[in-house]
């Protein structure tokens, strides 16, 4: 695990021009405005926001809950929704030429004491809202393929004098390189929001001694000329642990969760995961535990907990996987806790691994209630990594974010070389943990520095008090 901290006293800037869109046909956004029981939600508020130059349009939901957005220039939208008594929803949208993308949007019941009236026209369900077969319900499509990613706004620079004091959490994910690279192999820009510096830094190994001694880290720190501005200086800090090798690592209990639905069909997706994950399988111990559960439009367990050495049973069971159905995640995740609490090693390694595109369309598919879910799981001792694949409709943001509260790490899969170097030559520093909540704070003396920049870490900042506060979440 030898992962970097970068700081920077100057502004880096990303200038990442959507491609010209003149001429091209125009696209539509179209959908339906319901609460959990699939009550549609008439009047609700409406706005689309370009993600690039952002312009805004606003518009209802009718007496059944429907909304249209017609002649949308073909970019990145965000999706707006407010109804009173509900909770504001949020999604982030690529409406490509020509495309009409379909968005069912179902609302939680806010903690304001409000109420609205509802449609009599309701959809026949009695468990949690089908977001597809919602859509079907009301004549609209299901949703068009798109790509989803956290909002990323680069930090501003700090006075020294007045904030000292640069606040952050670790995070040792890899994925925004490998997912960049792909865009770049493909021709094409990738989209702003796509590009975590940290992560593209933090991809590579870099020289230096390992910690000796107790320390369980080393702590190094270079300065040097900014190459593009004279003027200011760039310092990069480097956190490292000692190398792990696998075979090093105490009893590893392993979950494998791998997501069937029909939307992983494609080559670069469940095919590459299978032989992807047979790579792993090559790595495994006599002493080690590894199991698969599955899930589509429900959730299963394929394979239970097995003794690592039984490398054939577990590549059979592999290979007649089969894509079909919705995307049940949340109803998954459940059951590989479970099943990993049935051989759960007190001194081992405890993981669940989450393979997907990140579609959740059936049950819990809110990233909120999704995170309160593996936070309450994470305390068990059992930790979720994720591991990304395919293209279209890969939703990054839900599984960094599982990654991250989960005391995981995510990792993108775009060929079988990045799969050999995720889960064979780093497996070691991939699945044990060295520290949990790990935060970094540095102090500037502003006898040596007027202002600083944070460069990268956009989504992990913490206020200067949380770096003692051991209640606090961190990498």
């Amino acid at each position: 695990m030898r992962k970097l901290a970068v700081l920077a006293l100057v502004l880096v800037v990303f200038t990442l021009t959507p491609a010209s869109y003149t001429q091209q046909a125009l696209g539509r956004v179209e959908g339906l405005v319901a609460d959990q029981t699939g009550a549609a939600i008439p009047g609700a508020e409406l706005t689309l926001t370009n993600r690039d130059d952002g312009t805004a349009s606003k518009t209802a939901s009718d007496d059944v809950g429907r909304f249209v957005f017609g002649s949308v220039s073909p970019g990145r939208y965000a999706v707006s929704a407010f109804a009173a008594g509900f909770r504001q929803s949020l999604s982030r949208i690529r409406v490509k030429p020509g495309q009409t993308v379909s968005l069912a949007i179902v609302l939680e019941v806010g903690s304001v004491a409000e109420t609205v009236e509802r449609s009599s026209h309701r959809f026949r369900s009695t468990g949690p809202v089908q977001k597809d077969a919602l859509l079907l319900n009301y004549g609209l499509s299901t949703p068009q393929e798109y790509e989803d990613y956290g909002l990323i706004e680069e930090n501003s620079f700090h006075s020294v004098r007045q904030t000292p004091l640069s606040t952050f959490a670790a995070d040792v994910d890899t994925a925004s390189y490998s997912n960049v690279r792909r865009f770049l192999t493909e021709g094409n820009l990738p989209p702003q929001d796509a590009v975590r510096i940290e992560e593209l830094i933090n991809y590579f190994r870099y020289e230096g001694q390992d910690p000796d001694g107790q320390h369980p880290v080393r702590i190094d720190a270079e300065m040097a000329r900014c190459p593009w501005n004279d003027e200011t200086n760039l310092v990069r800090i480097s956190v490292r642990t000692k190398a792990i090798d696998m075979a090093e690592l105490p009893p590893i209990n392993l979950t494998f969760l791998i997501d069937v639905s029909g939307s992983m069909q494609s080559a670069d997706k469940l095919p590459l995961l299978k032989r992807s994950l047979a790579l792993l399988a090559e790595q495994l111990r006599p002493q080690d535990r590894v199991a698969i559960t599955v899930y589509a439009g429900a959730a299963g367990v394929v394979l239970p907990p097995t003794r690592g050495s039984e490398r054939a049973r577990f590549l059979g069971v592999l290979e007649r996987l089969e894509a079909g159905g919705s995307t049940a995640g949340a109803a998954g995740i459940q059951l590989a806790y479970q099943t990993a609490r049935e051989s759960f090693r007190p001194q081992g390694i405890n993981r669940v691994i989450l393979a997907t595109d990140g579609d959740f369309n059936v049950g819990v598919s809110s990233d909120s209630e999704l995170v309160r879910m593996i936070e309450k799981e994470r305390e068990s001792g059992i930790f979720l990594s994720v591991l990304g694949f395919g293209t279209g409709n890969l939703k990054d943001a839900k599984m960094e974010q599982l990654a991250d509260h989960g005391n995981g790490s995510y990792a993108y899969i775009d060929n079988l070389l990045e799969a050999r170097r995720a889960l064979v030559e780093q497996a070691g520093s991939s699945l044990a943990t060295v520290a949990k909540d790990v935060k970094l704070q540095v102090e500037f003396n502003p006898y040596h520095v007027d202002f600083y920049r944070l460069v990268c870490y956009e989504n992990r900042l913490l206020a200067a008090e949380d770096c003692n506060d051991d209640q606090k979440d961190a990498g």
